[in-house]
């Protein structure tokens, strides 16, 4: 996918209506501080499209950007901040699950987690609940950049036996990816390519 134009279109918030788009959409999920920021802007070439900070929790609405006119983006809250209100946290999850759950041009959702931990309790959670729902999940492997190349083959292989064996699974796939060299980004715009493929068929 060559990135022509993207635009943040729409932010809805907790009590907002989400938008009956016509184009198909990939949204992104993962834990707070999993890389999502860093992950979209890196995805359009941008460096400030999708606010990053040191800080986890810093995406507290859906964000729906449009992309070349042809496929939307959608960045969730991210989820398992430990500083977030209880109240507030599950307020972020209803609206997690409300778009999951509601968007009818949901084709694919893409979870983040942090290549240098095994995935978290919530993050099964999430892969589970997505399976449950019969949304294709690919998982990304943030922060490679963090280790050796020659790691990355066997720390991917063991992310993939942790998921299969916690969740009944089968050929869940893992990609590596880092926002700083790039890695992966390639692989994640071609899904992307096939959804709108898919959309015209």
């Amino acid at each position: 996918m060559n990135i022509k134009t993207v635009e943040l279109e729409t932010v809805c918030g907790i009590t907002s209506d989400l938008p009956a788009n016509v184009h198909p959409e990939v949204a992104f999920a993962g834990r707070s501080n999993a890389g999502k920021s860093s992950l979209i802007n890196c995805l359009m070439n941008r460096t400030k499209l999708a606010r990053t900070s040191s800080k986890p929790g810093k995406t507290q609405t859906i964000n729906y950007y449009n992309i070349n006119d042809q496929i939307y983006l959608v960045d969730l809250p991210g989820y398992g901040y430990a500083k977030t209100s209880r109240e507030t946290a599950k307020e972020w999850g209803r609206m997690i699950e409300r778009y999951l759950t509601s968007s009818l041009k949901l084709a694919a959702v893409f979870l983040l987690v942090d290549i240098r931990h095994d995935p978290t309790e919530q993050d099964l959670q999430m892969i589970n609940y997505l399976a449950y729902l019969g949304i294709e999940t690919v998982v990304i492997a943030t922060k490679a950049d963090k280790l050796k190349r020659s790691q990355l083959p066997r720390t991917i292989e063991r992310i993939e036996r942790f998921i299969g064996d916690h969740i009944e699974i089968r050929d869940i796939i893992v990609l590596p990816f880092s926002s700083v060299t790039k890695q992966g980004r390639e692989d994640v715009l071609d899904m992307m390519d096939q959804v709108i493929e898919n959309e015209g068929q």
